[in-house]
């Protein structure tokens, strides 16, 4: 029923979020669908004034039900291209590594992803995250960093502060996703600060996977004031009900101490971080500082 829909969706933790996520994806069986599933969310993210985005897909929730690579790839690269085309949105696609499996099956997904190569930017590491630390594929990012591959990797959302050292250190990660447990730690912060490494805050999530008790108790504003280079995101927003502005409106209404100064710093901030071409990130920046002068 709409009723049972909806109290499944009232999320205790990520991983009573992970198993209806996991339930839903088995609708997706065609290339079309993916094709379909991916201009919905361009369309969408359209309507927020997206230009760019990054995004993550996890090809063993697939492969693993019967689902050929090819099938997801082709259906989401073949979106990316569209969208570009279409919407005048520029996508790049980042395929992570479900953390909760092992490094022989991390392996085998990417022997199944050098034929698509040229779709994918980056590989990622996601899933359940407590009890499988990043150095458990230290082997198979230094891999892809061979092959050129951006890497990223979630850490220090639901785990300790030891997994984002590890996700520097043992994957030596580009970005992190999520980090927010980062401040636990003041000699990881002083890191973190010293590299620029960009930290991807998705508070709307953070909040429905009971990451923080209340947006108003985010740690949002204390990262920032840390100097860390902090973008604001959405994550996984059809389950989480965020789109991009959503999540900083629903955040500046929820931290009234954070500023059009602070807004700005977080625009520019996901422009840096962003794995776009130099000459792509300038261009954007401008438009940006444009938009600003004006304010």
């Amino acid at each position: 029923s709409v009723e049972s829909l909806r109290a499944a969706y009232a999320f205790t933790s990520l991983q009573s979020f992970l198993d209806i996520y996991y339930a839903g994806a088995s609708v997706l069986l065609k290339e079309q669908d993916f094709f379909d599933m991916a201009m919905a969310y361009f369309r969408r993210a359209v309507a927020d004034n997206v230009v760019h985005a990054e995004l993550f897909f996890d090809p063993q929730t697939h492969t693993d039900r019967g689902v050929p690579f090819e099938v997801v790839i082709l259906g989401l690269s073949r979106a990316c291209e569209v969208a570009q085309r279409e919407l005048g949105v520029s996508a790049l696609l980042i395929m992570c590594f479900l953390r909760h499996l092992s490094e022989d099956a991390a392996f085998d997904t990417l022997a199944q992803a050098l034929p698509h190569r040229q779709h994918i930017a980056g590989v990622g590491l996601d899933s359940s995250e407590q009890g499988h630390p990043p150095e458990k594929f230290s082997r198979v990012f230094a891999r892809c960093r061979e092959l050129g591959w951006h890497l990223v990797a979630h850490a220090g959302e639901e785990g300790p502060p030891t997994y984002i050292w590890s996700a520097l250190d043992d994957l030596k990660v580009q970005r992190i996703d999520h980090g927010v447990r980062c401040l636990e730690d003041p000699a990881l912060v002083a890191r973190l600060e010293k590299d620029r490494m960009p930290l991807t805050v998705c508070p709307l999530s953070n909040l429905k996977l009971c990451v923080t008790p209340s947006l108003a108790a985010h740690p949002l504003p204390a990262m920032l004031d840390a100097g860390l280079c902090v973008t604001i995101n959405s994550d996984d927003p059809a389950y989480f009900g965020g789109y991009i502005n959503q999540n900083f409106i629903a955040t500046f209404a929820a931290l009234p101490q954070l500023t059009a100064a602070h807004a700005h710093t977080l625009a520019r901030n996901s422009i840096d971080a962003s794995f776009m071409a130099v000459s792509e990130k300038q261009r954007h920046l401008q438009a940006l500082e444009a938009v600003f002068a004006a304010v």
